[in-house]
C-alpha cells in the first residue's frame, strides 16, 4: 500500500522532468526579534504561512516557507530572533536560528534600518561571519519608512553594512511590499542549479494542525498585552472533519501563572470568544471551510524552564538531536 510520503515523493518531478537551467536551494532568514523576518517572508510566497505581531520573539520555531515557480525552488528557514535568552524555550529557539545558518544556501539577513545596530545586530553579524565560509549573504535594510529622517537613514545604512561588508544590500518595506520583487529576483540570482525537494504546490513543511495552532498563538499576541503573551503556548488536540464542509477542532491555550489564566479569558469570557473568532476566521480562510473551534486555558506553570514540557509542545532542545 502507497503511504502518504511515497505520494509526495511521487510529486516531485524528477530531475530529467526539469528545466536544464532549473535552481533551488535554502535561504535561511535571519535577524534579531521584530525587525520584520516573517513578515518578508510571507510577502515572497503571496501566502501567510509564519504568524506576525508586533511582539517581540513572535516566531518560535524553524518554519519553511517553500516558493516554487518553473525554474526554481526556494525553501526558506523562517527562524525565530536571535537574543539573550534567559529560558530553556529561549536556548531553543536561538540554536534553531544558528543551525538554519550551518545548513543554508543563502542568508538572508534582516535589520530595521529605521534603528541603529543594537548589540542583537552585531552578535548575528558575528554568528554569520562564524558559519559564513563562502555562503552568499544578503542583507535587507527593512522599514526604510520609518527611518527618522533622510539623514538618519544614510547613517544607519552605512552602520548596518558595516556588519557584514561582503553582503549585498537591498533596501524593503515589507509591510507593504516595496523592494521585494528584487530580493527575491538576487535571491534567485545567487541560488545553485539544483532539483526541486517538494512538490511545486507545497507551501511549507509544517503540518496544518501545528499552523493552526500558530494561528490561534497570534490572536493571544495581537489581543494581550504585557508580560503574558511570552508565557503562551498553543496545542491543537483534536482537528477532525465531520462533514465536506467543517473541520471540528479542539486546541489548548497554555499559560504559566493563573493570574494569566485569566487575563486570557476575560471578563465574562469575551477575551478568549475574541481571540476565538478571530483564530477560527483565519483557519476558515486558511484551509478553506467552516471550522467549529472550541479553546481552553489551562495552566502550566514555568514549562518554558522544563524541559518536560517544552518536549510536550514540539520544541526539540540541542541536547535531543541525535
Amino acid at each position: 500500500m502507497t503511504n502518504e510520503f511515497d505520494d509526495l515523493l511521487a510529486q516531485i518531478p524528477h530531475e530529467d522532468d526539469l528545466p536544464d537551467n532549473h535552481k533551488s536551494g535554502f535561504v535561511a532568514v535571519i535577524g534579531r526579534p521584530n525587525v520584520g523576518k516573517s513578515t518578508l517572508m510571507n510577502a515572497i510566497l503571496g501566502e501567510k504561512i509564519a504568524i506576525v505581531s508586533p511582539k517581540p520573539q513572535t516566531t518560535r520555531l524553524r518554519q519553511l516557507g517553500i516558493l516554487t515557480r518553473e525554474n526554481v525552488q526556494i525553501v526558506f528557514v523562517d527562524t525565530p530572533g536571535i537574543h539573550q535568552p534567559r529560558t530553556k524555550l529561549g536556548e531553543f529557539m536561538v540554536e534553531v536560528a544558528v543551525e538554519a545558518l550551518r545548513d543554508a544556501d543563502v542568508i538572508l539577513f534582516v535589520v530595521d534600518v529605521s534603528e541603529s545596530p543594537t548589540s542583537a545586530d552585531r552578535r548575528i553579524a558575528e554568528l554569520i561571519h562564524e558559519a559564513q565560509d563562502v555562503t552568499p549573504v544578503v542583507l535587507v535594510l527593512n522599514k526604510v519608512d520609518l527611518a527618522p529622517s533622510p539623514d538618519q537613514l544614510v547613517t544607519h545604512t552605512e552602520a548596518h553594512r558595516a556588519l557584514v561588508p561582503s553582503a549585498h544590500w537591498l533596501t524593503t518595506i515589507a509591510k507593504t511590499g516595496e523592494g521585494v520583487n528584487d530580493v527575491l529576483a538576487y535571491l534567485i540570482d545567487q541560488l545553485p542549479p539544483g532539483p526541486r525537494y517538494y512538490p511545486e504546490d507545497q507551501l511549507s513543511d509544517t503540518a496544518v494542525r501545528d499552523i493552526v495552532a500558530e494561528m490561534i498563538r497570534e490572536k493571544v499576541l495581537l489581543n494581550l498585552e504585557q508580560e503574558v503573551p511570552h508565557g503562551v503556548a498553543t496545542e491543537v488536540n483534536e482537528f477532525k472533519r465531520r462533514s465536506d464542509d467543517m473541520t471540528y477542532i479542539n486546541a489548548t491555550i497554555y499559560v504559566e501563572r493563573d493570574s494569566h489564566k485569566g487575563i486570557v479569558i476575560g471578563k465574562g469570557g469575551q477575551m478568549l470568544k475574541q481571540i476565538s473568532r478571530q483564530a477560527r476566521e483565519e483557519i476558515e480562510a486558511f484551509i478553506g471551510m467552516r471550522v467549529y473551534l472550541e479553546l481552553w486555558v489551562k495552566v502550566l506553570k514555568n514549562w518554558r524552564r522544563d524541559e518536560n514540557a517544552l518536549r510536550r509542545l514540539g520544541y526539540r532542545l540541542p541536547k535531543d538531536k541525535g
